[in-house]
Formats: structure tokens, C-alpha cells, sequence
């Protein structure tokens, strides 16, 4: 069990060299580099050598997460993640990382973190060659070249591979955000948005460009900023020829041939041709208020006169 905690995998494999901390699971492992696989994914053709394995597995395409923490409610696909997860309900996080202080329960967790730091992503798809942090996201993404995604939105028709990513993505629609920041009480609708935001309290950019030393939260940012001293534009229209640095202006360009506006308000139905555009005029919803009288939203400069009629009813 201590090894849990200090990191220690003794019981190496011969084959390919990981590290595991009980010789059982070392044994289970060998089987990966057998040829025989007789338990087979019937919904993307995975192979596995245990049924156990392949039980797990599927639950990455029925979204079951059967293990459920007492103290949170959040479920998960392994009885062995959710053990992982009762850690972080305990004060103490010995393991800290060097580069910007936060604390983990197990020395694993900060191995993992320290990626962020480091932008190593050991992990590789053989397909694409697309490198991730964590193997579980690498396996995820392997889901991606298959072609069937089972998990259809009913309001928009955009497919998903597993059950948990259309949840994320029916809140475009309906608008809800579960997830809020403890600092500011913004809500998102993912837990991964929410952590990107968080950075912008703690200050924390990871990912900072090697030309001119300007910090991003986010990998990808980076990467469309490095754009601009490269002078890359790789996403190219095909009406003009036209180059641009990141998709989203592609699409807000495009509109001018086509003369339809892509990016649409999901509660007045209004569009804009640019992104920016549409975030900006969706303030206006925020700054709305409840009228006691018509039971109607009112802009924030009738709160004065509405704050007086409530009062008098």
C-alpha cells in the first residue's frame, strides 16, 4: 500500500520496461504482449486479455460509472480511481510540485502533473502521432479513427464517442454550467473549462513561447500564438484563397461568401459573423434582471424603477 504513495514500482516488465508495484498486476500485464486477445469491444473492436478489462472498457462508451464517492457524489469507471479519489477529500497532500506549489495525494498524480510543466506527453498515437499526458486520454483518443460514434445529440445531430462527452456537449444547448469557480462564482460546463479558468486567479500559464516569453493556460494557445512568428496561417479559404492562423477565423471569414453568420446566440437566436462578436453581445443576457411585475427580463437600467415597484407591492 505505501507505494501508493512513494511511487515505487519494483516488478518491472521485461518487455517493454513498466513499472507496476505488485508482482500480480506485472503478470497481468505480460499478457498485453501475447498475441491473444479473446475479449473483443463490440462497439470499437478493442481487444483484451481479461474480461474484467474489457467490463471496465465499455463503460467508456455507456458513460456507467458505478463507483461513487460518499463525500461528492462523483462517479467513476474503476472502484480503484474512486479509492484515488478519497484522497483528495484529505487535508493532507504531501507531494508538491516545484513549479507552481500545488499538492498532490500520491507521488503518481504529481508525475503526471509535472507534464504540464515540462509539455512531455509520453504517451503517443499511432495513428496521427498525436502525444498525450495521461495513457487513459491516449486511449480515449483512439476512439477518434474510429468511424462509429454512437452518442448522437438530439438537438444539433454532432456524434460522440462515449455517453459522458455528449452530456458535456448537450449544455451548449441548454445552457446549463454545474461547474463554479469557489473565487468568482463563474460557471462552466466542464470541469476542464473550469480549471483553465481557475488559472486566471492563481496567475499560473504553464505554457509559455520560447521567442518572446508570453505565458498561455492553454497548450493549444501557444500553439496558435507561435503562428505569429512563424508566420504560419494553415487554415486556407477556399473561396479566395485567403490564409488565416486559427480556424475559428476561417469560419468567421467564410460567412462573407456565404452570407450566413455561423456563430449564433443559443438564447435570442441572434448571429455574428466572428466568435468575439457573439461572446461580446452575450454579456447582454448576463446583465438582465427578473421584472416581479410582468414576470419578463429587463435590461440592468430599469433596476432602479423595478427595485421601487417591488417594494411597493
Amino acid at each position: 500500500h505505501q507505494r501508493a504513495h512513494t511511487g515505487e514500482k519494483p516488478y518491472v516488465c521485461s518487455e517493454c520496461g513498466k513499472g507496476f508495484t505488485t508482482n500480480t498486476t506485472l503478470s497481468t500485464h505480460h499478457q498485453v504482449h501475447s498475441v491473444e486477445k479473446p475479449y473483443i469491444c463490440t462497439n470499437c473492436g478493442k481487444g483484451f486479455t481479461v474480461q474484467s478489462r474489457l467490463t471496465v472498457h465499455e463503460r467508456i462508451h455507456t458513460g456507467e460509472k458505478p463507483y461513487v464517492c460518499s463525500e461528492c457524489g462523483k462517479g467513476f469507471t474503476r472502484n480503484s480511481a474512486l479509492r484515488t479519489h478519497k484522497l483528495t477529500h484529505i487535508a493532507e497532500k504531501p507531494h508538491i510540485c516545484t513549479d507552481c506549489g500545488k499538492g498532490f495525494t500520491m507521488q503518481s498524480r504529481l508525475t503526471v502533473h509535472e507534464r504540464v510543466h515540462t509539455g512531455e506527453k509520453p504517451y503517443v498515437c499511432s495513428e496521427c502521432g498525436k502525444g498525450f499526458i495521461r495513457n487513459g486520454a491516449l486511449s480515449t483518443h483512439k476512439l477518434s479513427h474510429i468511424a462509429e460514434k454512437p452518442h448522437v445529440c438530439a438537438e444539433c445531430g454532432k456524434g460522440f464517442i462515449n455517453k459522458s462527452s455528449l452530456s458535456v456537449h448537450q449544455r451548449t444547448h441548454t445552457g446549463e454550467k454545474p461547474h463554479v469557480c469557489s473565487e468568482c462564482g463563474k460557471h462552466f460546463i466542464s470541469i476542464k473549462r473550469l480549471r483553465i479558468h481557475q488559472q486566471t486567479h492563481t496567475g499560473e500559464k504553464p505554457h509559455v513561447c520560447s521567442e518572446c516569453g508570453k505565458g498561455f493556460t492553454q497548450k493549444g494557445n501557444l500553439k496558435i500564438h507561435l503562428r505569429t512568428h512563424t508566420g504560419e496561417k494553415p487554415y486556407v479559404c477556399g473561396e479566395c484563397g485567403k490564409a488565416f492562423i486559427q480556424k475559428l477565423s476561417l469560419i468567421g471569414h467564410q460567412s462573407f461568401h456565404t452570407g450566413k453568420n455561423p456563430f449564433a446566440c443559443n438564447q435570442c437566436g441572434k448571429s455574428y459573423t466572428q466568435k468575439s462578436a457573439l461572446n461580446q453581445h452575450q454579456k447582454v443576457h448576463k446583465e438582465k434582471t427578473f421584472n416581479p411585475v410582468s414576470g419578463t427580463k429587463v435590461s440592468r437600467f430599469q433596476r432602479k424603477s423595478l427595485c421601487f415597484i417591488k417594494d411597493f407591492i
